[in-house]
């Protein structure tokens, strides 16, 4: 390409667009390959193309190429690749060139892959225990693994031959690492100890004291002139590579550090912790200059790129974090991951990151165009209780962040935050004009909220324990309220007087809630039994026996005849309203039974579990109609929209979502590929994007929804038709 002065800049722009592209092609090509969608040449287009996630100008030129590729909708990130092992993935590092990946497992393999295909390449076989940690040569010509059957060893890259076995620890070998010349390696063990070895001969060079507890990870500087190291004795030591003396003595976290290492230039040293702390040092100092937060679980890996200004992280919390290395700002969040991140690794040109993880798997991402971070949306801690409006297009919830919030029922947008509680929301529910929220909470008090502007119009004083549910009666006069302190309140909704205490139950109040008419109130309670109350005068009318633990939820049918319980023995009862007898017992749930509500016909019944599953009942055959599974947490409240065609539910995953029983089914199955009813191979989509049920179609969570949409799309024998010239 020929420049003249006056166009050096756009063509260095030109340059710089087409490495990306380059790029860009590059990692498409290894994540097709690297998929069972390159079993067949259309699921480049209708699985690969459609499914790939990053939004450049080049995906955007192809996909406008293909437009009846089915629509896959949601910012999630993707591997390039996962290749599936046979164990946990203790350890992983890349070749120098990036050609190769080594892992460790817990099957006390060492294994080399093709980073672009997936495809195995080598197994070592001759460690008799879990191999922990694994690395390359700088030539690529060696691998150096580290193994708790307390071994070292060496192995030829190409040829899988084992070079040498390196004897002398007297405990498990955490870590190891060559020098950059290749000629030592440094190992870290539970012994306490630090050793360097001759690579060649395999003897020991010097045996570096100090720590007083496992030593989890070691590293040399780019130099070879020093070695870091970090333990479980909370430190991380940076010694003299030639005379083993210590230098420095690294303090700050508060437990075990796991791993470390060096920037390029030696000047800064990275940890992390079970402390949920990443930490950059001065190598020189010791001084702590930045605490990286963010991870809601152990760190069990870091590493810098080789620029040194990005950081990579794994951790406990089933995430890999990207970091600025200079402002302590992270960059990106893979939340693709399925399991626990034991080992994160960047490639040598900082483009991709390899993560090892407890679920068998190794996964490549692309560590430059991965989905940033978006501010997070939701609650930001379990949603206790969920209600829709009359009219179906607004949602409540209540949440342990003390909050209670509104939500547009069909975007998922938030309408209001309702601050005011001062502990966990336990109940919420919308009068029936919907003008009006009443809420329950930890707090000890009830609060009637004005729906339209979200300001509290009274709080309700009088029990001494929490509320754990609330209700308003039919025409929102009442409400009705059950605590831990073993009452049943009735209030004027007006005043915020106190008309009825209703005392009976022997242990606290799970559930209240009122009869269609007003006339009766029915109860829940951790004394096994479900109350029935005349509404006006707070006699007990009748105790219905059969659950033999806790009941946690009831409710009426619209019609006032049956009510339905959940209840701690994992089951749900239907109960003839004037007689208390037991009409059914639904079984299913493999959990105890949180939440269940009649349609507004009567003919069916939600329950939701902390099986982490919503299920959908025939009321009078007791048959499971519909499991909806998609949470990944127990599920705490559930409710039909006024129609029945909608179920909105909340759980422990900090989660709403909202279920469409009126869509078309399809199956995902176990190799996530889509099926129809016919049994038709439809589409292949990643584990990692966590596709929900199809009835699943609004998630309100920190976590994007992903949504396939085959109404326009030619699959099939129609495929060829996908492509719009």
């Amino acid at each position: 390409m020929y420049c003249n002065n006056n166009t050096v800049g756009q063509c260095e722009n030109s340059y710089l667009e087409l490495a990306r592209n380059i790029g860009e092609a590059a990692n498409f090509a290894t994540y097709f390959t690297g998929s069972p969608a390159a079993e067949s040449t259309p699921h480049l287009y209708i699985s690969a193309l459609a499914t790939w996630s990053q939004d450049t100008s080049l995906s955007r030129n192809w996909k406008n190429q293909f437009t009846r590729i089915p629509v896959f909708k949601g910012s999630i990130d993707l591997p390039l690749m996962t290749v599936s092992a046979r164990g946990q993935i203790m350890a992983v590092a890349f070749s120098r060139d990036g050609t190769r990946i080594v892992s460790g497992s817990d099957d006390c393999s060492v294994r080399v892959w093709d980073a672009s295909t997936g495809v195995e390449l080598k197994e070592l076989r001759g460690h008799i225990s879990w191999v922990n940690s694994v690395a390359f040569s700088r030539d690529g010509t060696r691998i150096v693994s580290g193994s708790d059957d307390w071994s070292v060893r060496v192995w030829d890259a190409s040829t899988g031959v084992v070079l040498k076995e390196l004897r002398g620890h007297t405990g498990s070998v955490k870590s190891v690492a060559f020098s950059r010349d290749g000629m030592r390696i440094v190992s870290g063990s539970d012994d306490w100890s630090v050793q360097v070895w001759d690579a060649l001969t395999g003897m020991v060079l010097k045996k570096l004291r100090g720590h007083t507890g496992s030593v989890n990870s070691v590293a040399f500087s780019r130099d070879d002139t020093q070695i870091v190291s970090g333990s479980a004795d909370m430190s991380v030591q940076v010694w003299d590579a030639l005379t083993g003396v210590g230098l420095k003595e690294l303090r700050g976290h508060t437990s075990w550090v796991n791993s470390v290492a060096f920037s390029r230039d030696g000047t800064q040293i990275v940890s992390g912790s079970d402390d949920e702390s990443v930490r950059v040092w001065d190598a020189l100092t010791g001084v702590e200059l930045k605490e990286l937060r963010g991870h809601t679980g152990w760190v069990k890996s870091v590493a810098f790129s080789r620029d040194g200004m990005r950081i990579v992280s794994g951790s406990d919390d089933w995430s890999v974090r990207v970091w600025d290395a200079l402002t302590g700002v992270v960059l990106k969040e893979l939340r693709g991951h399925t399991s626990l991140v034991n080992s994160v690794a960047f490639s040598r040109d900082g483009t991709r990151i390899v993560s090892g993880l407890d679920d068998w798997s190794v996964r490549v991402w692309d560590a430059l165009t991965g989905v940033g971070l978006k501010e997070l949306r939701g609650h930001t801690s379990s949603v206790n209780s969920v209600a829709f409006s009359r009219d179906g297009t607004q949602i409540v919830s209540g949440s342990d962040d003390e909050s209670v919030r509104m939500w547009d029922a069909l975007t998922g947008v938030e309408l209001k935050e309702l601050r005011g509680h001062t502990g966990s929301v336990k109940s919420v529910a919308y009068s029936r004009d919907s003008m009006q929220i009443v809420s329950g909470s930890d707090d000890w008090s009830v609060r009637v909220w004005d729906a339209l502007t979200g300001v509290g119009l009274k709080e309700l004083r009088g029990h001494t324990s929490w509320v754990n549910s609330v209700m308003f009666s039919r025409d929102s006069m009442w409400i009705v309220s059950g605590s831990h302190d073993w009452s049943v309140r009735v209030w004027d909704a007006l005043t915020g007087m106190v008309l009825k205490e209703l005392r009976g139950h022997m242990s606290l109040v799970k559930s209240v809630t009122f009869s269609r008419d007003g006339t009766w109130i029915v109860s829940g309670s951790d004394d096994k039994s479900v109350r029935v109350w005349d509404a006006s005068t707070g006699v007990e009318l009748k105790e219905l026996r059969g659950h033999t633990s806790s009941v946690n939820s009831v409710a009426f049918s619209r019609d006032g005849t049956r009510i339905v319980s959940g209840s701690d023995d994992w089951s749900v009862w239907v109960w003839d309203a004037l007689t208390g007898v037991g009409l059914k017992e639904l079984r299913g749930h493999t959990r105890r039974v949180n939440s269940v509500a009649f349609s507004r016909d009567g003919t069916q019944i939600v329950s939701g579990s902390d099986d982490n599953s919503v299920r959908v009942w025939d009321a009078l055959s007791g048959v499971v109609l519909k499991e909806l599974r998609g949470h990944t947490s127990l599920v705490n409240s559930v409710a039909f929209s006024r129609h029945s065609t909608r179920i909105v539910s909340g759980s422990y995953d900090n989660s709403v979502r909202v279920w469409d029983l009126s869509v078309i089914a399809w199956n995902q199955a176990d190799t996530n590929w889509i099926i129809s009813s016919q049994g038709q191979q439809l589409m292949w989509v990643p584990q990692e994007a966590g596709l929900p049920s199809p009835f699943n179609t609004l998630i309100i969570s920190p976590s994007d929804l992903v949504t396939v949409d085959f109404s326009q799309s030619m699959i099939g024998i129609d495929w060829v038709h996908c492509y719009t010239p």
